[in-house]
């Protein structure tokens, strides 16, 4: 069977080592609008949404998983979406080096990694260096979004969330019956959903 030769997805998928620096928005987006990120974004059902529901607002997926973010930036790329990119590596070093000071409306982040294993715990997301590097890259007023279906693992996120000065606590978003197959914020979700599976979820503002 032959194969499809890979597609340049150029500017829908760039990395970290494509990034000299500091993101300047308007120069990566091409205009002054406000920008969302949404870390882990995996296969982009969320930015895919997100963007053509919002299409006066920028949407940067960032995702360690170099195949998942290709996949995501494969579908912005068919549709040949304006407002949404996908950047690959971690984004720790994203949130560290190349976004820029409160420059951010929104930070979601849904259903990251729980890494089961004891021992692995430590590899998890939301620490709280995480939730500075998130303080930090926000502007006043910003969101942010948290979801999982690991009890141990939200209240870890709710926790440090909760408890840091930056931060205060807005309601969480009540579940909404899905539309369509689609309206999920991700495919994960709607797996879980499908399944019966309770999904946690929180909300924060920056103060």
């Amino acid at each position: 069977m032959r194969r499809e030769p890979p597609v340049d997805l150029k500017p829908y998928f760039l990395t970290l080592d494509d990034l000299a620096g500091p993101l300047d928005w308007k120069t990566f987006f091409g205009n002054e609008n406000r920008v969302e990120l949404d870390i882990g974004c995996g296969r982009g059902l969320f930015l895919v949404n997100a963007s053509t529901s919002h299409p006066q607002t920028n949407y940067l997926g960032i995702e360690l998983d170099y195949k998942e973010g290709r996949r995501g930036a494969r579908r912005l790329w068919k549709r040949s979406q304006p407002n949404a990119r996908v950047l690959g590596g971690d984004a720790r070093v994203a949130l560290s080096k190349h976004i820029p000071r409160e420059s951010v409306a929104a930070v979601h982040v849904y259903f990251p990694d729980p890494w089961w294993k004891r021992k692995h715990k430590r590899r998890r997301l939301v620490t709280d260096e995480f939730v500075d590097l998130v303080a930090t890259v926000l502007e006043p007023g910003g969101l942010l979004h948290a979801w999982t279906d690991v009890e141990d693992y939200f209240a870890v996120i709710r926790a440090l969330f909760d408890h840091h000065s930056a931060f205060e606590i807005l309601p969480p978003p009540s579940e909404q019956a899905p539309a369509h197959d689609l309206d999920y914020q991700t495919s994960f979700e709607r797996r879980k959903r499908q399944l019966g599976a309770t999904i946690y979820r929180g909300q924060w503002r920056k103060r």
